[in-house]
């Protein structure tokens, strides 16, 4: 992500009332935040019904439905865009898996290289054992949030957590090699 500071500026206009930083905003994140969805798509199953632009528009309008949110930063407000999205398709894949009571979609499990890694795992199990993690490391479960679901870099991630990118690197490894386990369970 291009450091754009003006972002940040605009996200405290926005956080103080004023809706022009609003519009604004979305001009100047609106290709970012497509990018995000391409990533996050494109390890979906081929014929989802979402296309990259229909995950903005319904992640912007749950954006613009954040009231208690103190905007910092862009990182922070990424890493919200990235766990909306992630909402958003669980949501999908829950109601997909109602409908047709097929344990539902599969994904690919980018970067899990832990012995013989799956390549594509249940979103709901993930999303599950996503949230197990987050019980027991909160900050790993925003680390996965952001690595996996915003596409964020190592020094991405270690500026929206405040961290490290040595910090990163290593919780990655280690909430990764967790993830790995609890989907092999899963699955067993």
């Amino acid at each position: 992500m291009s450091g754009d500071p003006d972002v940040t500026a605009l996200l405290l206009a926005w956080g103080q009332g004023e809706d022009a930083a609003r519009s604004q905003l979305v001009d100047a994140v609106y290709d970012e935040l497509r990018r995000v969805a391409q990533r996050r798509l494109r390890a979906e199953r081929a014929n989802h019904s979402l296309t990259p632009t229909a995950l903005v528009h319904e992640a912007y309008l749950r954006l613009v439905d954040q009231r208690r949110v103190q905007w910092r930063n862009r990182a922070q407000f990424f890493a919200i865009a990235a766990r909306l999205m992630r909402r958003i398709l669980v949501d999908r894949a829950r109601a997909r898996a109602a409908a047709k009571r097929d344990g539902g979609q599969t994904i690919a499990l980018d970067d899990v290289d832990v012995g013989t890694a799956p390549r594509n795992v249940d979103l709901l199990a993930l999303d599950s054992a996503l949230d197990r993690l987050s019980a027991l490391d909160e900050r790993q479960g925003q680390l996965v949030e952001l690595r996996f679901f915003a596409g964020f870099t190592v020094e991405e991630t270690a500026v929206a957590l405040d961290v490290a990118p040595i910090t990163v690197k290593r919780d990655w490894a280690l909430a990764r090699a967790w993830l790995f386990r609890e989907l092999q369970g899963s699955n067993a």
